[in-house]
């Protein structure tokens, strides 16, 4: 769930009570995804509280959304280069945006499970 600007059409992976633009109030619920498109990626090979390394994070571009960071699932492989579909899985435990490699969405741009 996020929002998106009716004045100036710009996508947040939230919805605040003013756009960056200046307009108060315009700023409507929508959602986004599954699918998205890797931005950028890297792996974090030092502990993090709560997590175990290695952790893999990419920066998405969702189709017709934001660019959000989120946790990729590596399954033992690479990190997904730019330019790879992803697509939303779901939140871990800590409450962590997760994506697999794929353009399989796990999740619909509702929070429905695809099964």
């Amino acid at each position: 769930m996020g929002g998106r600007c009716g004045h100036c059409g710009l996508a947040s992976a939230y919805a605040p009570p003013i756009c960056p633009c200046g307009q108060v109030g315009g700023v409507e619920p929508c959602t986004f995804g599954p699918s998205g498109t890797v931005f950028s990626s890297t792996v974090l090979e030092i502990p993090v509280p709560g997590r175990t390394p290695p952790v893999c994070l990419a920066y998405v571009d969702l189709d017709e959304g934001p660019r959000i960071l989120a946790h990729v699932e590596l399954d033992s492989g690479p990190p997904p280069e730019p330019g790879a579909k992803v697509s939303l899985n779901v939140k871990n435990d800590l409450g962590d945006l997760v994506v697999s490699i794929g353009s399989t969405p796990v999740l619909d741009n509702h929070g429905a499970h695809n099964d």
